[in-house]
């Protein structure tokens, strides 16, 4: 489809949108589902602009969304992860491939792992009381992100 753009530039509001998503839970631990709503809402739109069929494409995303969303309620069950951070992580898999979808949670566990290493880190330093929070919604951002980047970063490999 001749969009004239209009494909590159959802994606670069949605990596706005995870930098936003990302800078917020650093601030205030939650990630509003006005927010995850808009990330999922432009979804059809990016859909459209990259021709793709209702048929296995759109169902497909849509599975693959709520597999993704299944997997990581029970993070959130476990209290692992806040509900933001899941809803946030699964309207992501509207916009990826399924390959990049496994891509991306794998990008966004390891960010995850590192962030709340550093955060323990910090609040042992500090001697603080209590469990630390920890903003999984920047490891979030740091996984799409990575997975937005191979798109123009690969295609000249």
């Amino acid at each position: 489809m001749m969009n004239f753009g209009f494909t590159e530039f959802l994606l670069a509001a949605l990596a706005l949108t995870l930098v936003v998503a990302a800078a917020i839970d650093v601030r205030t631990f939650t990630i509003s589902n006005r927010l995850n709503l808009g990330v999922a809402a432009l979804a059809p739109l990016y859909w459209w602009s990259v021709d793709l069929p209702l048929t296995p494409g759109v169902w497909l995303q849509l599975g693959v969304a709520a597999a993704v969303f299944a997997l990581l309620a029970g993070a959130f069950f476990l209290g692992m992860m806040g509900g933001g951070d899941v809803k946030l992580a699964a309207a992501l898999a509207l916009w990826f491939s399924p390959a990049s979808t496994a891509k991306f949670l794998v990008i966004m566990s390891v960010a995850g792992g590192v962030l709340t290493l550093l955060v323990v880190l910090f609040h042992k330093v500090r001697s603080r009381e209590g469990r630390p929070q920890i903003p999984y919604g920047v490891a979030i951002a740091i996984g799409g992100l990575a997975i937005l980047a191979q798109r123009f970063l690969n295609q000249f490999a």
